[in-house]
């Protein structure tokens, strides 16, 4: 299992780059290295050891190539999945298909009570998303999605993850809390581990593996980016 081997990342493509030659049978993950919903199929990926089965290609978004869009995927967005002649797209639909279609290790559960736990989860990540996004722009409160997510941890007892041992819902859920955390640290200095020791283990736990760790950013990156797209109205509130 390679879910431990640190690969050389190839260089993003952008629109002076040659297209690969699709549909040549080789199966190939599109992301962008900044996109948190690209980030969790590259951390299923890793996490199932399919560096050498599954190639990496790197979209760069600010300058994206016109063949993405002709040759690749419609649609025109990362993440997306060429296999079996085929390209599909969207983050949760994609983490599915990986751990359901490729070896390596299961990351969905068997057991019922676990199973519909975890769909309920996968259900709530765009309001989790929404909520916290909102925050930035002084509508709602960023608390009580992370409250959610506190509760949401200490259903089961048999690990420091949402359902115990690792699975599809820390992958769905990491990219955005590894960005969240950070940003509200820095413009906010919100610390949203303070009253939630679920959270903060559960974050430590993350950190430590190394499929997932493989993928992260700099943070300041991370905040720099965030504040790029939400600085006027982050101004605007002071």
């Amino acid at each position: 299992m390679a879910t431990g081997v640190q690969e050389v990342l190839p260089p993003a493509l952008d629109s002076t780059s040659d297209p690969p030659p699709v549909f040549d049978g080789t199966t190939r993950l599109y992301i962008s290295y900044t996109c948190p919903y690209a980030q969790r199929v590259w951390i299923t990926r890793n996490c199932k050891g399919l560096q050498d089965k599954i190639k990496l290609v790197p979209i760069d978004l600010k300058n994206r190539p016109d063949w993405y869009k002709e040759k690749v995927y419609p649609a025109n967005k990362v993440p997306s999945l060429e296999h079996n002649n085929e390209v599909k797209g969207e983050s949760l639909d994609l983490i599915k298909y990986i751990d359901s279609q490729f070896e390596g290790p299961k990351l969905f559960p068997d057991d019922p009570a676990k199973e519909e736990f975890a769909e309920e989860l996968l259900s709530y990540t765009d309001t989790f998303n929404r909520t916290v996004y909102s925050s930035f722009k002084g509508e709602g409160e960023a608390g009580t999605a992370f409250d959610y997510i506190e509760a949401a941890l200490s259903k089961f007892n048999d690990g420091p993850f949402f359902l115990g041992q690792l699975s599809l819902v820390d992958i769905a859920y990491a990219p955005f809390i590894e960005r969240f955390r950070a940003f509200l640290m820095d413009v906010k200095e919100y610390d949203i581990t303070a009253g939630r020791p679920n959270l903060a283990t559960w974050i430590e736990e993350m950190e430590k593996n190394e499929a997932y760790k493989q993928t992260r950013q700099d943070p300041k990156e991370l905040v720099e980016g965030l504040k790029k797209r939400y600085m006027a109205l982050l101004q605007a509130q002071l």
